[in-house]
């Protein structure tokens, strides 16, 4: 016999190229995806939202009504040392404290009420043997994620001591006669008026990663769709007779059972569906059974968690069932490749490249993941990124069913079958 060698196929010209061409683009494609997206953050960062909050209530100096924290809010406000990088937000305690408990906020700059009083009386002759300087307060959101809130925090901060020093310069020049009579701790104090100190806005449990479990829960429910979706895609071809399946040493093949594209797809959807009650059940039990992550709204998360994988598996058999072999590359690049750096965990939208910040918009992990925000760190209210959660998941799955239930039809319509008529494979079970 003049077999062949398999070690032959070695020097194939197509098998080099063909692998050599798939990981060479998936090797540059994530690097691209994850270097790419967070090679300079502060560079790209362009409107981080941050609030500026003045409660001051003002005082009365000289016979006039003056307010110092207005003075300073605005100077902020109309600041170009930040550029377009911050957009800071004027608003009052309340709506703060609501834009910071819903995660639209990365932080925010409070002047206190006392303000005004605090820092004129350090103009006085009369005041205390030790003058005490008003505090500002920049308030942080790690629930927003941790690398925007710290963002927001050393703008802030900034941004606060550069106004507390030009306050001070214009207080100076103005009570150039009275300096000479004050207390040497005043007259320093009095150059640079405000301390600034820093608070936590929205404070989170030990349990909750530093604002990151959301992300990695949503991450979890989302590669549970995926490669549940590319195992049930496998053993459904392999019930249905169309391909074999190696168990160690053996190698089975079952009596080719004849079905149309749609009709497989359709039987792995409901394979899908069902299976994500298990899986959705599992991932909660291991997350916050388990490992104590800190949740609350459980009925909801639980939910949230089986709807997320059913939706998320569907849409990976659609890309299966419409591309074929290449399909699994496809859906790898789509729930993982482009999804990880938008989905504004690490890093913030608002810090991504304009290319990265177009995909965010419809990547399914940054709007599972806003769901998930919302129901582990916000109480489940709609506005903090539930409401657009739900939508985009019916809004994905309307598209995915559509998408290839059309492409499997139009297939099936072309006669494109997936086996030849005529084709019989028997039933076996011997060494692979």
């Amino acid at each position: 016999m003049n077999e062949i060698h398999p070690f032959r196929v070695l020097r194939a010209k197509p098998l080099w190229i063909v692998n050599g061409v798939i990981t060479g683009v998936l090797a540059l494609l994530f690097t691209v995806f994850y270097v790419g997206a967070n090679i300079d953050p502060a560079d790209h960062m362009k409107k981080l939202p941050v609030g500026l909050v003045n409660v001051d209530a003002g005082a009365a100096v000289g016979g006039k009504q003056v307010n110092l924290g207005a003075r300073i809010t605005e100077s902020i406000k109309k600041s170009t040392t930040s550029g377009d990088r911050i957009d800071w937000k004027m608003m009052d305690g309340k709506e703060v404290k609501e834009e910071i408990g819903e995660g639209k906020l990365y932080g925010a700059l409070v002047v206190p009420g006392n303000f005004t009083s605090s820092v004129t009386a350090l103009t006085g002759t009369a005041g205390p043997k030790s003058p005490v300087r008003p505090t500002l307060t920049v308030l942080t959101n790690q629930s927003a994620g941790s690398l925007g809130s710290s963002m927001a925090r050393s703008a802030s901060t900034t941004a606060a001591e550069r106004a507390s020093l030009r306050l001070g310069k214009e207080l100076t020049a103005q009570t150039v006669v009275e300096q000479a009579k004050l207390p040497a701790a005043a007259r320093v104090l009095l150059a640079d008026p405000a301390a600034v100190t820093v608070e936590d806005g929205h404070p989170l449990d030990p349990h909750s990663g530093l604002g990151l479990t959301a992300f990695y829960y949503a991450l979890v429910l989302v590669v549970c769709g995926m490669l549940s979706a590319n195992v049930i895609s496998g053993q459904t071809d392999h019930a249905l007779g169309y391909t074999h399946n190696d168990m160690g040493p053996l190698r089975l093949h079952r009596p080719l059972i004849r079905a149309t594209r749609a009709q497989t797809l359709a039987i792995s959807s409901t394979l899908m569906i069902a299976l994500s009650l298990l899986m959705g059940t599992l991932v909660m039990v291991g997350a916050v059974g388990i490992m104590g992550m800190a949740a609350s709204h459980l009925p909801l998360l639980w939910l949230y968690s089986v709807c997320t994988i059913a939706v998320s598996g569907i849409g990976a058999l659609t890309l299966l069932a419409a591309f074929g072999t290449p399909g699994m590359l496809v859906v790898t690049l789509v729930f993982i490749g482009m999804a990880v750096p938008t989905a504004g965990a690490t890093t913030p939208i608002e810090a991504l490249p304009g290319f990265y910040r177009f995909l965010a918009e419809f990547e399914p992990l940054r709007q599972i993941t806003g769901g998930v925000r919302s129901i582990l760190y916000y109480d489940a209210q709609a506005d903090a990124g539930l409401a657009r959660g739900w939508m985009m998941m019916a809004v994905g799955l309307v598209a995915a069913v559509l998408f290839d239930f059309g492409v499997t039809g139009w297939y099936d319509r072309k006669g494109l079958h997936r086996v030849p008529v005529g084709t019989k494979p028997d039933k076996t079970a011997v060494p692979a």
